[in-house]
């Protein structure tokens, strides 16, 4: 495993694509009885264990859907928590099966590391937090500011890109993981935390006196987050990517982990394709009939996961990009048919 994890780490370094040995992830998942999924695992609302030591958040129900999907257990995943400079070599190197680990796509990972994005389970923007006795009103009036970010991300990039475009100096202070990064702002290390404004609304629940801070107005960033594969396993991906279309689908169509078994006798076709009694759905997935049945069942359609997990952060979905295509947002999946 080592030697394969060196191997791994080589070719991210050479932005090799050729993934050809992974082209069976099903079949070894199977093998193994599990999902491997690489999360965060300290970021509330997204992943986080929970008192009981449960993973919980909207990326790890991502990897419970994918396990109800391909198992009909949402039991059968294990996660592996990375820092941001560890995920792209875990999921290289088959460390994971899946990263879903609040990921930006761009177009240099989409192109140079091998991987591939599947779709986006939560669409983000970075900013700012500061601590309300510094008066701070604007990002813009950051000039000088020592700032806490988690290295090895595209907010360390987009920090200095929004400093550099607006003539102003900053002094990054950078840790491994964004607890630390909590922890730093807390201890006054910085000034400033950065980062993606959901993780900033779910750090600040964090912190000392969470009253005592605030998020700041601009947002700097487009950051779409999804799960990611490794590039050459398009049947993997596939399963992926529709798992979370199914999730997307059923909550546009009124299907609900509650109302599921119900609407089982429903003459809607759309309907009747998502619980699986109606076309070949789940065979040109090489899934059981039933695969958007048990991921809905178990884990709940898009809404209810978002409702249990990011809602609570205080981030209202109503009217965000987040929402529904139908109710203004941009979700939008393609059709099961």
């Amino acid at each position: 495993m080592k030697q394969l994890k060196t191997l791994a780490i080589a070719g991210v370094a050479l932005g090799f694509t050729a993934a050809g040995a992974f082209a069976a992830t099903l079949d070894d998942v199977k093998s193994k009885g599990h999902i491997a999924c690489g999360v965060s695992g300290g970021v509330p609302g997204f992943s986080a264990p929970d008192d009981k030591g449960q993973m919980k958040g909207i990326d790890a129900d991502v990897c419970y859907a994918l396990a109800a999907a391909v198992f009909g257990d949402r039991g059968k995943v294990k996660f592996t928590t990375l820092t941001a400079k560890e995920r792209f070599t875990a999921l290289a190197s088959g460390e994971v099966d899946v990263l879903s680990r609040n990921t930006t796509h761009t177009l240099h990972r989409d192109t140079a590391l091998g991987i591939d994005f599947t779709y986006y389970n939560y669409i983000d923007g970075q900013g700012f937090m500061v601590k309300k006795d510094l008066g701070v009103k604007s990002a813009k009036e950051l000039d000088g500011a020592a700032v806490c970010v988690q290295a090895g991300t595209t907010t360390e990039l987009n920090l200095a890109d929004f400093f550099r475009s607006n003539n102003m100096k900053f002094k990054p202070v950078g840790y491994e993981t964004s607890t630390q990064t909590r922890e730093g702002f807390d201890g006054g290390a910085c000034d400033v935390l950065t980062s993606d404004k959901s993780q900033l609304a779910a750090l600040r629940t964090e912190l000392k006196n969470p009253d005592g801070a605030v998020i700041l107005p601009e947002t700097i960033s487009k950051e779409p987050l999804g799960p990611v594969v490794r590039q050459g396993d398009d049947q993997w991906a596939n399963i992926v990517r529709w798992t979370l279309y199914a999730l997307i689908n059923a909550e546009e169509l009124g299907i609900s982990s509650k109302n599921i078994d119900t609407l089982k006798t429903s003459e809607n076709p759309g309907i009747k394709r998502i619980i699986g009694s109606e076309g070949s759905m789940g065979k040109d997935l090489s899934l059981n009939a039933d695969w958007a049945y048990q991921a809905i069942k178990q884990v709940g359609n898009y809404g209810e996961i978002y409702a249990r997990n990011v809602e609570p952060l205080g981030l209202t979905r109503a009217g965000s990009v987040n929402d529904l295509w139908t109710r203004g947002g941009v979700l939008y999946a393609p059709p099961i048919r």
